[in-house]
């Protein structure tokens, strides 16, 4: 809600915005002078020093004020406004410096726009909000305070004199609601009118709405991609570092079975070489499931029918793709299609599992169908989560339509490139 909509509202008078309307403007005030004060000051030191050079060093300060008093100003506003003023500051990436951010931040024009409402706020608004509210709370106190200075001295209020408690009280009862009224509403359109206005100057503009919005798809895209790279450093570090080793040991197992007599040294090593191409062949296992070797080299549309091809039921694959699409998409396609064929052997008791890929303009659109027993949830377990994350830094949808008794339905949907 903001003030122009209690101002509309029947339960105006008797709720908290005129109080609010009240503080709002009176907080202008100190903050008026404050920012008068500490901008002529900085002008002046600058101004006084330029001939020394340190003066001209002081001009990028400006800037650097300009976002205090947009922090502390879009901060106040939420007397006025309960959802507030975004700020139209763009996220800094982490890896700059302090001077970088420091740079990063003077250059934004939110930062000239907001010194620019310092300015106003110091020279215009402070000035008005003072007059107006302090004249309307000045008459609305001096009212309420009637009977008891006009029982103690004699008190001219217009055209009236009021000398006595009694009269003190009339004047209180007939004209107390009605200053009350008045004043409220007014200063309730003056604290609504610098509202908006601080709005309109210490908001985002709708360019700047848009580059925010770029910029955390990007962030979101560079975690993505660091995930993927970090996904195919383990899958090297384990197929060419730890698996060659289990490759050796089973091969040095194997000779020493061929060379032992029969007893139970021999049984040993043979049972040695069992657990060791148990735990290579987990380790294959383990290593196709974080960076599938096929999805890299051959594409998503083998790579799903490798994994429909192990999958325990059978499972029907159709893809219409064409061509090769981005890693990170393919990547996010294929661990749908694999959580979903997981779920639907492990969970749901399906007997069979369809799956369909096509591209449809700029989207990739992919459903698994199987006649399991339903149920499913994105909220029911982390991995249909995940995928959903995923998807979502992606600019995709993961939709589950799984009803109690089945069949469940997973419908993918992903611009087809990058930052779309």
């Amino acid at each position: 809600m903001t003030g122009w909509q209690a101002l509309a509202s029947p339960r105006f008078l008797v709720s908290s915005w005129p109080w609010r309307s009240y503080f709002y403007l009176f907080t202008s005030i100190p903050l008026g002078v404050m920012w008068t004060c500490v901008l002529i000051g900085l002008a002046a030191t600058s101004a006084i020093l330029s001939p020394i050079v340190i003066g001209i060093l002081l001009l990028p300060l400006f800037p650097m004020l300009g976002v205090l008093i947009g922090t502390t100003e879009r901060w106040r506003a939420g007397l006025m406004l309960i959802d507030g003023i975004k700020s139209p500051h763009a996220a800094m990436p982490r890896a700059l410096s302090l001077r970088d951010k420091l740079k990063f931040r003077r250059r934004e024009q939110a930062s000239m726009r907001s010194l620019g409402y310092g300015f106003l706020l110091g020279l215009v608004v402070w000035p008005f909000s003072a007059a107006i509210g302090g004249l309307s709370a000045t008459v609305l106190g001096v009212t309420l305070m009637a009977p008891v200075i006009a029982d103690g001295d004699e008190m001219g209020m217009g055209p009236w004199t009021l000398d006595t408690a009694w009269e003190g009280l009339f004047f209180l009862v007939t004209f107390g609601p009605v200053f009350y009224v008045v004043s409220s509403y007014l200063v309730g359109v003056l604290a609504a009118a610098e509202a908006s206005l601080a709005k309109a100057m210490l908001g985002p503009r709708q360019e700047e709405l848009q580059r925010n919005v770029a910029e955390l798809r990007r962030s979101r895209l560079d975690l993505v991609d660091a995930f993927e790279t970090e996904r195919a450093r383990i899958e090297r570090h384990l197929h060419d570092g730890v698996q060659q080793r289990l490759v050796g040991l089973t091969m040095t197992l194997g000779l020493a079975e061929l060379d032992l007599p029969e007893g139970e040294g021999r049984r040993l090593v043979v049972k040695a070489h069992s657990e060791a191409e148990a735990a290579l062949a987990d380790l294959r296992e383990a290593v196709r499931g974080i960076h599938p070797r096929v999805l890299v080299d051959l594409g998503l549309e083998a790579a799903i029918r490798e994994v429909a091809d192990r999958s325990p039921m059978p499972v029907e694959v159709s893809m219409a793709l064409g061509s090769r699409l981005p890693p990170p998409i393919e990547a996010a396609a294929y661990f749908v299609v694999s959580e979903a064929l997981s779920n639907a052997a492990k969970h749901a008791q399906a007997t069979m599992c369809q799956v369909s890929g096509w591209l449809a303009g700029e989207q990739l659109i992919i459903t698994i169908t199987d006649d399991g027993i339903g149920g499913a949830t994105v909220g029911g377990g982390t991995g249909l989560t995940g995928l959903v994350t995923r998807l979502d830094a992606l600019g995709g949808t993961l939709v589950v339509d799984s009803p109690p008794g089945g069949p469940t339905r997973l419908r993918m949907e992903c611009p087809c490139r990058l930052g779309d």
